[in-house]
């Protein structure tokens, strides 16, 4: 009983196992977290239960909250998106029970605002933000986008031809475009710290750093 109780105090209660909920529980058992699934839906239940700590329930129910146990996870995480509905009811049922933090799944503006106003901690669009994404992937030699805020992002991308072959001081790059090389990746090598004397390969990964406007500027490089 004690060693139940310690993993829900570090675990993480996971609500719907759509596209969203299921690769985020999937993710979160993978990095060693304590996970507990909540699905009302039979063969949701059916395809997960071999893989994931599962329970069957309608958490739209709050008894069903409190007989599970909700109220002892420090996270909550609202995968329900598509009913408006659904994700409304679930989450006020959180909030009522005082949960520590909840994330929550908004479909559009209008779906996170009501999200935000009922009590939510934190809401996610991923469907947006996996758009948004993609666009800055798509449209130069970025492999990778991570959007922080204030227009500032973290980017992996393929070097430019001007400094392929010299180091990252004598390419002089922040002093150019106004982004950081804070990091190259060698193909079959781990990652390493750049510096100004790391040499830039044709080849290697670059990981930059800096305002999307000019990040975007830099990627656009031939």
């Amino acid at each position: 009983m004690a060693d139940n109780q310690q993993s829900r105090d570090s675990g993480v209660l996971v609500i719907g196992l759509g596209r969203f909920g299921a690769a985020l529980a999937a993710t979160l058992e993978k990095l060693g977290r304590e996970v507990l699934a909540v699905e009302k839906d039979p063969e949701l239940v059916q395809q997960w239960s071999h893989r994931l700590p599962l329970v069957e329930a309608d958490a739209t129910n709050p008894d069903a909250l409190e007989q599970l146990g909700a109220e002892d996870f420090p996270v909550a995480v609202v995968g329900v998106g598509t009913s408006l509905e659904a994700s409304v009811l679930i989450t006020a049922n959180l909030v009522d029970l005082e949960m520590p933090q909840i994330w929550a799944k908004a479909v559009s503006a209008e779906h996170g605002r009501i999200l935000r106003r009922i009590g939510a901690h934190h809401v996610v669009y991923p469907e947006y933000d996996a758009g948004q994404r993609v666009a800055h992937m798509v449209s130069g030699r970025m492999l990778d986008y991570i959007e922080m805020e204030d227009g500032f992002a973290i980017v992996k991308m393929r070097p430019p031809r001007e400094t392929q072959g010299f180091t990252v001081g004598e390419s002089k790059i922040r002093e150019k475009y106004g982004v950081t090389i804070i990091g190259v990746k060698p193909p079959g090598e781990p990652f390493e710290y750049a510096t100004e004397s790391t040499r830039i390969g044709a080849e290697d990964l670059l990981i930059v750093s800096g305002d999307t406007a000019l990040l975007e500027t830099f990627a656009h490089r031939p």
